[in-house]
């Protein structure tokens, strides 16, 4: 926990910059505790990820009258996924959440395979799942620090940021003569100016658990808490806490030049302390020139008091940069030197860093 951080009624917490995925409050954050529903976080973009949103989705007997919070689905009812979805996040379907797993993952045992493939992918290393819904198991727990992580993550697919930031939603109910109708169980939405997210929990024994987040001024943070009795009023606390003291600023612009007839090829953001600016230092980094490398020249490195926190690529002056498949965010940031290191990287090496840039895997 950093000097001056506000304290909390939570047994674990977290605050994370969604952009940068800097982690910038922790408090007991890589405990391993039961997570309720906030589960339901990764249900969805695993869902999402690897589902088709148009496809109907068919409720199961073992969907069916699904024991916990429901969206009251029937047996055989057929919904949409991105539908199901919604009534997943919004109302914390336990049925839904049933469905959806066996719809994309085949069985509730195929899909849980994917939940925990992805928190290994994603390097989530305190994080567990036995089921796709959050009702109490043995084997099944996260922590702060892996949900906030998460959380960034799945924030930056736009279906998944849609979904999770809707106050009410309506859909098609085949049973009644009205539709359904879902209004979101997460009041941070109607507490918070600029709430946008994410997911509420409770079981008796996981108590509340909350991950909300918040956009202001072209900033997203991200607040998780776990057993937390004044969840509202703490995550108001932290998201005040991070909006006020860690802003998100440019270091790099995209199309930057750079010293050799070189420009970057996207903009690098990240949230920082009051003086920490200083002590960024950016290194650029050369590979030899190879025939057909797209114009690509190596990667600008950068460094916060001599940690590595990102990289941005460079390419060779009107060269067509590859644009990285993600939601892109205007902001003002000043040039800056850029020290030239020569090294001496593979055309694999560089073929592998163009990839990198097309996909933004972080």
């Amino acid at each position: 926990m950093r000097p001056g951080a506000p304290s909390t009624n939570a047994q674990a917490s977290a605050l994370i910059d969604v952009t940068s995925g800097r982690i910038l409050y922790s408090s007991r954050g890589d405990d391993e505790l039961p997570i309720a529903s906030l589960t339901k976080i990764m249900t969805a973009i695993v869902a999402i990820e690897h589902g088709k949103l148009d496809d109907m989705v068919t409720v199961s007997k073992n969907a069916f009258a699904k024991e916990g919070s429901s969206i009251y689905l029937q047996l055989g009812e057929e919904m949409s996924l991105r539908n199901m979805l919604y009534g997943l996040m919004l109302r914390s379907g336990n049925d839904a959440a049933t469905a959806i797993a066996e719809h994309v993952g085949g069985s509730e045992e195929g899909f849980v395979h994917l939940m925990n493939e992805k928190a290994r992918l994603i390097g989530l290393e305190h994080t567990h799942f036995q089921n796709p819904h959050g009702l109490d198991a043995k084997a099944h727990y996260s922590s702060a620090n892996d949900l906030a992580t998460l959380t960034a993550y799945a924030l930056h697919n736009l279906e998944f940021k849609e979904i999770v930031s809707t106050k009410s939603k309506k859909a098609p109910n085949p049973n009644d003569p009205w539709d359904y109708k879902w209004d979101n169980k997460n009041k941070m939405l109607r507490f918070y100016e600029g709430a946008d997210g994410v997911k509420t929990g409770f079981t008796k024994i996981a108590r509340r658990c909350l991950v909300s987040s918040a956009t202001r001024g072209g900033q997203q943070l991200v607040v998780v808490t776990l057993n937390d009795g004044d969840d509202w009023n703490d995550h108001r606390v932290l998201l005040d806490y991070g909006f006020a003291n860690f802003p998100l600023t440019s270091l790099i612009q995209e199309g930057q030049a750079v010293e050799g007839g070189l420009v970057t090829g996207k903009e690098f953001r990240y949230a920082l302390a009051n003086g920490e600016a200083a002590r960024v230092e950016r290194r650029l980094v050369l590979n030899r020139v190879v025939p057909d490398d797209f114009g690509y020249r190596g990667e600008i490195r950068i460094t916060l008091d001599g940690k590595e926190i990102g990289n941005v690529p460079v390419y060779e002056q009107g060269s067509v940069i590859p644009k990285p498949q993600q939601e892109r965010q205007n902001s003002s940031g000043a040039s800056t030197t850029i020290k030239v290191v020569t090294g001496q990287s593979s055309w694999s090496g560089a073929l592998m860093e163009v990839f990198r840039s097309l996909l933004l895997v972080k």
